[in-house]
């Protein structure tokens, strides 16, 4: 079922509620509650769906919620479009050269986030005045609504003000700061919401777009993962310590008992189906969801990857072929003739098809020139500019995660302004439960369960074939992919599980902030550059400056609307 999204409430402006447009930019008030008769639980639950509905209603192709957009900044994927000054603001950030705080994808991501907090702290001031038998569990499912808007927001820009105050004045807007909380604090407010959710939220939910215990805890988990990596030096975005306090609360909040009604698809492609039967699977812990025929004129579809798709004649016509896989990540599939890969020499050479064995994911994950599109031979692969729009200037790999087989279109693929899809897109899914338990556990030397926990993953991985099962037979692929075995040490434990947890989750948009949570994203990503010229010539001009690069700037607007009170981040932008 997916009714919470399915429904875009307005609410009147009788009732008292305005929906802000932007933060601080345009100073709009929270909710006033006057009339008594607002307070009711109809108008409860309206604002509930509201808030629900704002988190795919405020994205769009160029504020992706899903950061696809922000992504491009890491080793898993070129910008791609039709050349350098197709999006030339998202080009700079890739590259990491000319990024201005008034670059306006900046204030976009920012404005349009603050906007669905404020949707959900009206909600909250609603609910705070309600009476009705929903009232504890809507609280709650709003608090996890406020812990992902801000953790997006964190994960961004690092340093930002925390709207926790669902009551605020139009004065006390105008006075937050975007340093009154350390960096640790921050992750800290963020935990609490969800503490406060985790608490009440159900086991279960009738309608699928809400979240559950089970949502909330892998959420927890995952702030406590970050909030670890302490980085809570004013001066510098390195990582001075990992807190083994936090890892411990990862353990605990990825405890099997926790999901007893989740688990591993028996293939990893089921979480990225359109059709729905393969929608909220026993994978899928917290998904937006989006869908079709519902009586509006697309329904609600996914715009935000609208300019993915590549451009197909007579099929994709107007895709803008954006987020295309790097060379770089489809190498790192490649494994030895032990069935592993290759930890620290996978880009020596370029993945071969014709004599290198490799991860199946690799062809769940990117279509490569030589093989079906979206797994339809009826749309074969080719190095032209059919499946580049710049030429090769971004190679011709193109994501498979994000798009849907052109033999749907019409069904699950619909055309308006831009593409579109009815298909869910997974926010936690218990994979990735299962590798943040290993870093957990790696980090604490307790080496033999993380890789008992990768070993789960790269099992499920082998047997990931319904789609491809044809390909060694009809285009010479060659997988081969094993379990590790024997005893390894923790340095070693942790290369392995950050390597899987790029093969696991390469293009959904995860890799570039891992990268800054490590510590590792200067010395990753400028080796990167260096090596990948010879695939994309844009990044001879790239340079990643460590304690800058990690966190965008405060956009120039905000700084200025902010009356003094926002402090611009490192780096002397």
């Amino acid at each position: 079922m997916k009714k919470i999204f399915n429904i875009i409430c307005a609410i009147s402006v009788a009732c008292g509620f305005t929906a802000c447009d932007s933060f601080l930019d345009e100073h709009t008030p929270q909710a006033t509650l006057s009339d008594e008769q607002v307070k009711t639980p109809e108008n409860a639950e309206a604002m509930v769906v509201s808030a629900y509905a704002i988190f795919t209603t405020a994205e769009d192709i160029n504020s992706s919620f899903s950061m696809w957009n922000f992504d491009v900044r890491s080793d898993d994927a070129y910008k791609g479009g039709n050349g350098t000054s197709d999006g030339d603001v998202f080009h700079q950030l890739e590259i990491q050269q000319g990024v201005l705080t008034t670059n306006w994808n900046l204030n976009d991501i920012w404005a349009r986030l603050y906007n669905s907090l404020s949707r959900v702290n009206s909600a909250i001031a609603l609910l705070n005045e309600s009476e009705y038998n929903m009232k504890q569990q809507r609280l709650a499912e709003m608090k996890f609504l406020r812990a992902y808007g801000h953790f997006l927001l964190k994960r961004l820009f690092k340093n930002i003000p925390f709207v926790i105050n669902e009551s605020m004045t139009y004065d006390e807007y105008n006075e937050l700061s975007n340093t009154e909380y350390t960096n640790d604090e921050g992750w800290q407010l963020i935990i609490d919401d969800l503490i406060e959710a985790y608490n009440t939220l159900p086991v279960t939910q009738e309608d699928k777009g809400r979240p559950t215990k089970a949502s909330a805890a892998a959420f927890l988990a995952k702030v406590y993962l970050y909030k670890a990596y302490r980085q809570d030096d004013a001066k510098s975005n390195q990582v001075t310590s990992v807190n083994q306090a936090e890892l411990e609360k990862v353990i605990e909040f990825t405890d099997p008992r926790l999901y007893t009604n989740y688990g591993l698809e028996n293939d990893i492609h089921n979480n990225f189906r359109p059709e729905e039967q393969y929608e909220n699977g026993k994978e899928s812990l917290w998904a937006i969801q989006y869908s079709r025929n519902d009586g509006s004129t697309y329904g609600n579809l996914n715009w935000s990857y609208g300019l993915i798709p590549p451009n197909i004649p007579g099929a994709t016509d107007g895709g803008c072929d954006f987020y295309k896989p790097s060379q770089n990540l489809v190498n790192a599939y490649r494994t030895g003739d032990d069935g592993l890969p290759f930890l620290d020499t996978f880009n020596s050479k370029d993945y071969d098809i014709a004599s290198d064995n490799a991860d199946p994911r690799l062809f769940l994950t990117v279509g490569i020139p030589g093989l079906p599109y979206m797994f339809n031979k009826n749309f074969m692969m080719e190095k032209t500019s059919i499946w580049s729009r710049s030429n090769g200037l971004y190679g011709y790999n193109v994501s498979l995660k994000q798009n849907v087989d052109p033999a749907l279109i019409d069904q699950y693929l619909i055309k308006g302004s831009y593409w579109a899809s009815s298909m869910n897109r997974i926010v936690f899914r218990y994979a990735d439960v299962l590798l943040m338990r290993a870093e957990a556990y790696a980090q604490l030397g307790q080496t033999d369960q993380a890789i008992s926990l990768v070993n789960q993953i790269r099992s499920r991985a082998a047997s990931s074939t319904q789609m491809i099962s044809s390909y060694p037979s009809a285009f010479g692929v060659k997988f081969y992919i094993t379990n590790y075995k024997g005893n390894y040490s923790k340095e070693e434990t942790l290369k392995i599980v950050k390597m899987e947890r790029r093969l696991e989750l390469g293009m959904e948009c995860e890799r570039f902030f891992d990268l800054v949570r490590w510590g590792d994203a200067a010395s990753v990503l400028n080796k990167y550059y260096a090596e990948e010229i010879d695939n994309c010539a844009i990044y001879s001009d790239a340079h990643f400056t460590a304690n800058k690069d990690e966190y965008l700037p405060i956009p120039f607007s905000q700084i200025s609307a902010s009356n003094g009170h926002y402090t611009q981040n490192i780096g002397n932008w």
